[in-house]
């Protein structure tokens, strides 16, 4: 039986994650308020931006080795610069208001980081690559969703050359891991992202309530299910042997996930150390049995009660610690647990 190993990736992508259905300041108001009294989101991806750093300083605390799978249209400096890096081909959703550039044209972004902190980190990456083992992966150039009608596999395709251009030529990285945004994707796919220099990408875990076909019109039922196995049993075991990751000729190997982190709710009482005691049990089990344990959530998770939030990830980094030192476990992110896989 070898080492278990922990592995962290984290879905970077601010406002891009969500423009379709987080406004701004000056947007509509939606019900759900982040900024009390408007029902924007602008305090909420203002307070990520300053939880980031923090993570950082943990994971580097810690030792811990993240991959900060981070959506291509954050890497620029200015507007400018972000539409010359757009490919030709752009995609071609039937729901229009899933587009990137559909939101550029007809809402609009600033022309910098330092006018517009929601779609633009160039800062933020340079912190990312100059903190000990974080790996920049790629979370698609323009948070493509691979499932959507009316796109197809060649805008896909050009959209993470964009991604790997402008990796290259501002930051001299390459991108070798990546993070299907909302989790949508196909062997079809898979191939592309072989192509163009992806040896892994975090695939889903293996239950039912996990299989995500559409961004659109999903089941409330899929989503009850999602949130209550963060408290209890309802998933399948989500610890696996490294041995178990398929290396298949052609494809990049996929990374199952094991655990969302959700993040601290003041409404869950109780449930917020359940959760965490949790999710530091599974890890406990990786360790002890030599497999491994796959944590996954995005920065802006963080973004309501960032305090609460930073101090339950340093319980699951203090107690990953504790298997290290008791177990031996490892922490890889996910390009290194690729390069293991294929060259030991």
């Amino acid at each position: 039986m070898g080492k278990g190993v922990f592995t962290i990736s984290l879905d970077f992508e601010l406002h891009w994650g969500g423009f379709e259905k987080w406004p701004l300041a000056g947007q509509l108001p939606v019900t759900d308020n982040r900024q009390p009294g408007t029902g924007a989101y602008n305090q909420y991806f203002l307070n990520t931006r300053q939880v980031i750093p923090q993570m950082l300083a943990l994971f580097e605390k810690y030792n811990v080795h993240v991959t900060w799978a981070t959506v291509g249209m954050l890497f620029h400096e200015t507007k400018r610069e972000l539409l010359a890096n757009a490919p030709e081909h752009k995609p071609a959703y039937v729901e229009q208001q899933l587009s990137a550039y559909h939101y550029i044209n007809h809402v609009g972004i600033g022309d910098e980081e330092e006018s517009d902190p929601f779609h633009f980190a160039p800062s933020l990456i340079r912190q990312i690559l100059a903190t000990p083992h974080q790996e920049v992966g790629t979370h698609t150039f323009a948070h493509y969703y691979c499932n959507e009608a009316g796109q197809n596999i060649l805008q896909f395709q050009e959209d993470l050359r964009a991604a790997q251009r402008v990796a290259k030529e501002k930051y001299g990285c390459s991108l070798r891991s990546l993070v299907f945004p909302r989790n949508q994707f196909n062997d079809q796919y898979l191939k592309v992202c072989f192509e163009e220099g992806i040896t892994s990408v975090r695939s889903n875990p293996l239950d039912w309530f996990w299989h995500i076909e559409s961004t659109q019109h999903e089941s409330a039922w899929k989503r009850l299910n999602r949130g209550l196995d963060a408290y209890f049993p309802i998933g399948k075991k989500n610890t696996y042997p490294i041995k178990s990751l398929q290396i298949r000729d052609g494809f990049p190997i996929c990374v199952p996930a094991s655990r969302l982190l959700r993040p601290y709710n003041p409404k869950e009482f109780f449930l917020n150390d359940f959760k965490i005691q949790r999710i530091m049990a599974e890890m406990n089990r990786a360790a002890q049995r030599g497999e491994v344990y796959h944590v996954w959530w995005h920065p802006h998770n963080f973004g309501n009660y960032p305090e609460e939030s930073l101090q339950a990830l340093e319980k699951i980094l203090h107690n990953f610690q504790r298997c290290k030192t008791r177990h031996g476990m490892d922490s890889l992110n996910m390009g290194e647990l690729s390069a293991v896989l294929r060259h030991g």
